[in-house]
């Protein structure tokens, strides 16, 4: 009988898939590694099970011990399987930009979630790398696996994906292309595929806000570059100690509106269903064709699976709401479709002030038409209300026909978008769109930044 003693057992030897659709623009034979066939769904099964090991056996892990890692999810899903088998108790400290189903998964398996906020300082008490080292230091027999500065994370792929992918390629390997994040992925399989051939060509996938492409090339850590970004699993605000910036020859940086969309184009054209550091890593292929040849081999690792990303780059409104979809905004309609099911909130002329602040906070809008029982026959806006009521706090009781501006300008649904723009200035700062039926919405500066590709 062929069977795993353990679900560890079953981690490795995922499988290289031909990429067909997506890569018609490159010039070469692209392949896969489709990490989301191990057991956690992830390529971080690998270096999470290595780095338990490897912790047993040197004693800073001891039975019945609490294992503390601060993660974007996956290697929590890898450390919670091995925790699960091995008998220890896990804490994940996790940022909140993460999906929520990341979280879902990881309670799932046991383990006890932490959110820290992502816009802190790596440095800053609040942030997922200090919560880690501290909860590590408060907590008795704990383990903080720090897979940033591990080097068994690193050392994982170098004995396991690195003669995967060189034994399934038959060493015709060419190119490497894969994100990076702890750096343990692309730093493992260089090593190993460089010493088999020192001319393999390694390419890191960076994202915007992250710190490797410019250090790489100039050795500034530039603290200018770091901002808050929206994919997953890849790109760093510090150095983590796994990535070994010798053994790689490039980078290449992707969009996060790019990650997303060919996250999804994976799925579609492909039928590959992973995550959002995969659709990084093959826009960062198409991104680096021209290095390509014929005859080349060009293996991409697929990190994760997107079951994780579901209510996120998988969700029309999520990505609608980030300008990630491509849809073709022409008219008036088209910028309020989003929200056109709302009722418009309007105020009368003879309500008073503090009844149209209300309305501002309640619904966190800016500008309200104001009506009477002929129609529109003014507005209120956020900024001129507010400057009224610091000077004067009897306003609040005044009605509103006292410090209501002009009205709206009024555009039929299919006004271009170029002539809405043109309504809105510093003196107008809104255009009610006209749905026909007696309805009416409300077309803002913010619906028109929105609607920017």
């Amino acid at each position: 009988m062929k069977y795993a003693n353990n679900i560890l057992e079953t981690i490795g030897n995922t499988p290289l898939v031909k990429l067909n659709k997506i890569t018609k623009e490159v010039n070469a034979l692209v392949l896969a590694k489709v990490e989301t066939f191990n057991p956690g769904n992830s390529v971080k099964d690998r270096m999470a099970v290595k780095m338990i090991e490897d912790a047993e056996a040197d004693g800073r892990l001891k039975p019945g011990g609490t294992i503390i890692e601060g993660t974007s999810g996956n290697t929590g899903m890898g450390l919670a399987l091995a925790a699960i088998v091995k008998g220890y108790k896990l804490i994940c400290v996790i940022s909140d930009k993460q999906s929520k189903e990341k979280m879902d998964i990881l309670r799932a398996v046991g383990a006890k979630v932490v959110v820290c906020p992502t816009d802190v300082e790596p440095t800053d008490p609040r942030s997922y790398y200090s919560v880690s080292k501290r909860l590590s230091e408060e907590t008795p027999n704990a383990w903080y696996v720090n897979q940033y500065d591990n080097p068994s994370n690193t050392l994982a792929h170098y004995e396991q994906t690195g003669p995967e992918i060189w034994e399934q390629t038959e060493g015709k390997i060419t190119h490497f292309v894969v994100g990076v994040g702890t750096g343990g992925t692309i730093s493992g399989v260089a090593k190993y595929l460089k010493e088999q051939n020192p001319n393999v060509k390694i390419w890191g996938v960076d994202t915007y806000g992250s710190v490797f492409k410019k250090y790489h090339e100039t050795g500034v850590f530039d603290e200018n570059e770091i901002y808050s970004y929206i994919t997953e699993g890849i790109g760093e605000d510090i150095l983590p100690k796994n990535v070994d910036f010798s053994l790689i020859d490039g980078f290449t940086k992707v969009t996060d509106k790019d990650a997303a969309v060919f996250t999804r184009k994976l799925a579609l054209e492909e039928g590959i269903f992973v995550g959002n550091s995969a659709g990084a890593a093959i826009k960062g292929v198409l991104q680096l064709k021209e290095n390509f040849k014929p005859e080349d081999v060009v293996v991409v690792l697929f990190h994760d699976s997107g079951s994780r990303y579901v209510g996120k780059m998988f969700n029309d409104d999520w990505m609608r709401e980030r300008g990630f979809l491509d849809e073709e905004l022409t008219k008036a309609e088209d910028l309020i479709k989003d929200h056109a099911d709302k009722p418009l909130v309007v105020v009368r002329t003879e309500e008073l002030v503090s009844h149209a602040i209300d309305r501002l906070r309640k619904y966190k809008i800016s500008q309200i038409p104001v009506i009477d029982a002929n129609g529109f026959v003014g507005s209120v806006d956020e900024t001129d209300l507010f400057r009224s009521y610091v000077e004067d706090k009897d306003i609040a009781e005044k009605p509103i026909r006292e410090v209501m501006g002009k009205p709206y300008p009024v555009v039929t649904a299919n006004t271009s978008i170029e002539e809405v723009s043109k309504l809105i200035n510093k003196d107008n700062q809104a255009v009610l769109v006209d749905l026909g039926n007696g309805r009416h919405h409300i077309i803002t500066k913010h619906d028109i930044i929105s609607s920017i590709k």
